[in-house]
């Protein structure tokens, strides 16, 4: 890599950083230490961030005026972005969309939910780690509100998608429609591919519009801030078991207020006559001719869902 030489007689200094294309006052900059003042402020903002972290500067500054101090706003983000301090709760686009995949309708709007396995949705989101990140989906029926399946991943690929719905599918059936944004996940091929062959109807969210997903957003929310934020994960071993434990009381101990205080297992046992399992005999097999990006290599990566396979 090139670099400046100041000892090089045969180009001035002028001369090589107008070669290099570089600011002649970078060269002279010395970064200043923080004073005292300043460190006892940025150990004050640290144990409001460590205790919400899903607070950014400004309500950091807010905090700190409540607790009596008299602090410029600017000042509390000059010293979190010199320290590395960021919110957590925005997270990485886990909605990316391919142009060249399918998209479908939102079916959701105007209609009453009435039972278990009308409606399931799915989103991701994201998981902060001491270093780095990992990805979460899970499946929620609607109407109870219980999680059917999850999994969580270290990349953002279809497959960690895929064997959560296989999961969902195999052991509660097909709803009648099943909800997702349009991400690259949730419009690929194989995902549609699979729940057509189950007879389900795809809907899609519209770009930016999370209230047409509110159940899934609202389950992130409270994960996050009754499980996630209060005990943190050391690692993705960590995070997997402390988020089954969660989702293990979420789905059979938690009292959910929309539900009149019942859990979400309740709901959906009780309400569950009527919407039994369907037999995917009962469902209708397409030809991988109308899905021809998929040919073996879906078949090798579907290898959750091997009764839907062998019929292929």
């Amino acid at each position: 890599m090139a670099h400046l030489d100041r000892t090089y007689p045969a180009l001035s200094i002028k001369r090589q950083c107008k070669t290099l294309s570089l600011n002649r006052s970078s060269l002279y900059y010395k970064s200043k230490e923080l004073s005292d003042a300043d460190e006892i402020l940025l150990n004050q903002i640290r144990d409001i961030w460590e205790k919400y972290p899903f607070y950014g500067y400004r309500r950091i500054h807010f905090t700190l005026i409540q607790q009596g101090l008299c602090v410029n706003r600017k000042r509390v983000q000059r010293l979190m972005k010199e320290a590395g301090i960021q919110v957590i709760y925005p997270r990485p686009n886990t909605s990316a969309n391919i142009k060249e995949h399918r998209r479908y309708p939102y079916l959701l709007r105007d209609i009453d939910i009435i039972h278990p396995n009308q409606v399931w949705s799915t989103d991701i989101t994201y998981i902060k780690l001491p270093c780095g990140f990992v990805y979460l989906v899970a499946i929620l029926d609607v109407f109870s509100r219980r999680i059917l399946s999850w999994r969580l991943s270290n990349s953002l690929s279809t497959i960690f998608c895929l064997e959560a719905l296989n999961e969902a599918l195999d052991t509660y059936g097909a709803p009648e429609i099943f909800n997702s944004d349009q991400g690259a996940q949730f419009t690929s091929d194989e995902w549609v591919y699979t729940l057509v062959n189950w007879a389900i109807r795809p809907s899609m969210t519209g770009v930016g519009r999370c209230l047409d997903n509110i159940h899934q957003e609202r389950f992130w929310r409270t994960l996050k801030y009754e499980n996630t934020y209060i005990y943190g994960y050391d690692d993705m071993v960590d995070a997997r078991l402390k988020i089954g434990n969660f989702i293990e009381f979420y789905n059979h101990e938690r009292p959910h207020q929309s539900l009149d205080y019942q859990t979400p297992n309740e709901v959906y046992r009780m309400n569950l006559l009527g919407s039994a399992k369907t037999d995917l005999v009962e469902r209708s097999i397409l030809t991988l001719e109308e899905f021809p990006s998929l040919g073996h290599n879906f078949k090798m990566k579907q290898n959750v869902n091997s009764e839907l396979i062998s019929l292929i």
